[in-house]
């Protein structure tokens, strides 16, 4: 069992930068790769960025590349997104979320075993 919490998120104007953090209870944090998705207002939850267990490969949605970058920290059980150049259309909750499959299906949420509760991220123009 691993339980996800986000937070970091916030209203911020377009071209700020904010973090999203996500701690994860339990000792097995290393063994799964992360990924964040987020559900902008009336639309569906969409992959954003994952990293694998490790931190060597990571995989960006094409709307996020060069903008965002994922990272994480397995001694202390918290994976990040850092935020950068936000525009109004990163509006959303922001999710993390768990899995233990290959990056190469990060982009399938139906891959992922556990999720947070979600953090808002709100972008004014």
């Amino acid at each position: 069992q691993v339980q996800l919490v986000e937070s970091g998120g916030g209203l911020v104007q377009a071209g700020a930068s904010l973090r999203l953090s996500c701690a994860a209870s339990g000792r097995t944090f290393s063994r799964y790769g992360m990924g964040w998705f987020r559900q902008p207002p009336g639309k569906e939850r969409e992959f954003v960025v994952a990293i694998n267990w490790s931190g060597g490969s990571t995989y960006y949605a094409d709307s996020v590349k060069g903008r965002f970058t994922i990272s994480r920290d397995n001694a202390k059980n918290t994976v990040y997104l850092q935020m950068n150049s936000l525009k109004p259309e990163d509006t959303a909750v922001y999710y993390c979320a768990a899995s233990t499959s290959p990056l190469s299906s990060a982009g399938n949420p139906y891959r992922y075993a556990y999720w947070g509760q979600g953090t808002q991220v709100t972008v004014s123009s």
